[in-house]
């Protein structure tokens, strides 16, 4: 019994020593609480529209306000023209356009039939049924007080229109996602058991005796696994277009240049994470559970990350698949071009840099 409780005593230490253990055992699961908990959620609320007002009158007044007014729009912008609701779209200010042609009241009250139209972005075709549905369910509540007034009723007919994915498919959200998570995390793990591995089989000494400086070592050991992720990028794209009908909408030099620059800065994670660790199964467990949950809760891939409380917001910036998600979605979905992606180009590019100078500034030439 004194022997099974040192035993006991023994393990207790080593757990409370190594503090990777202590911050996996104790804070991991209150940070996932917390993150599942803000994070999971299928509720759409806040998301940012356009309104299109041509009438201007007293019934659409009332319809727009009562639209800003609910928890799931927020008005950001007032068009003027039809030529702008394409550019509003492009620039990814908003997910919805609401327009109401001239004439509309006149047209409800001495016609008793009117229309409003609901112009979505469904390159998340989730997202975008979802918001139609609740905009027709707002108006057609402010229609229902009409009708009590009257022995005639008020008819207003609401024309939707689905840009970029018409036909609702949920490979066109899917495709971008999964290109995000895919080459993160395999690029991520496999780079990031590289310089582990040398440790652990013993080559390590003839690498730090060799000529080359720790920025050379890195960079060759990333190489390798660059080409292999250029083959995952290949066969990803070509699965997309032949086997799950998501057409290549933009430029495909473009998105194969971006895909590659997120891949370079998945390797320097992987890199990064090497350097800060002493065992394969260390680098693997970390890559994991640093990556994964991030990719998915935080990209946009799977939850609208303006749903989630401001710091998620916020946090969700350093992750770089949320970026390479948006590129993915501008270019393969929309059809846009670097114009429109520039700015998410630069903080790839921006943390690249960062990750590399880290990653080259840990790099121990000598070994403990």
């Amino acid at each position: 019994m004194k022997q099974f409780l040192v035993f006991v005593r023994k393990e207790f230490l080593h757990i409370w020593r190594d503090s990777r253990t202590l911050f996996i055992l104790i804070w991991m699961p209150i940070v996932q609480i917390i993150l599942y908990g803000f994070a999971l959620t299928n509720e759409v609320k806040n998301s940012k529209i356009a309104i299109l007002d041509e009438s201007k009158d007293e019934a659409t007044t009332v319809i727009i306000n009562q639209i800003d007014a609910s928890r799931y729009f927020q008005v950001v912008a007032y068009l003027h023209t039809f030529k702008e609701i394409g550019a509003t779209f492009r620039q990814g200010k908003v997910r919805m356009v609401v327009v109401f042609p001239q004439g509309f009241r006149d047209d409800l009250l001495h016609t008793h039939h009117a229309q409003i139209q609901l112009i979505a972005d469904a390159s998340d075709p989730n997202m975008a049924n979802t918001l139609t549905n609740y905009a027709s369910s707002i108006i057609n509540d402010y229609q229902e007080t009409l009708d009590r007034d009257v022995k005639m009723p008020y008819q207003i007919n609401t024309q939707v229109r689905m840009l970029y994915n018409p036909e609702l498919k949920g490979a066109y959200n899917f495709v971008p996602g999964v290109m995000a998570l895919v080459l993160m995390l395999v690029c991520a793990m496999m780079t990031s058991m590289a310089i582990v591995r040398e440790k652990e089989m013993g080559t390590m000494e003839v690498i730090l005796v060799s000529p080359l400086k720790p920025f050379r070592i890195i960079i060759a050991k990333t190489i390798p696994y660059l080409m292999v992720s250029m083959l995952n990028i290949a066969s990803i794209l070509l699965l997309s277009v032949y086997a799950l009908d998501v057409p290549i909408a933009g430029n495909l030099t473009l998105l194969i240049g971006e895909s590659i620059l997120f891949t370079v800065t998945s390797l320097s994670i992987g890199i990064l994470i090497s350097n800060s660790v002493k065992t394969q199964q260390a680098a693997m467990f970390t890559s994991m559970m640093s990556l994964f949950l991030p990719t998915l809760l935080f990209s946009g891939f799977l939850f609208p990350v303006e749903n989630m409380p401001i710091a998620l917001q916020i946090i969700s910036n350093i992750v770089p698949a949320k970026w390479y998600y948006i590129i993915v979605k501008q270019i393969m979905i929309k059809g846009l071009g670097f114009q429109y992606v520039w700015k998410e180009t630069l903080v790839l590019i921006g943390m690249t840099a960062a990750l590399l100078a880290i990653s080259i500034r840990n790099f121990k030439i000598r070994l403990e």
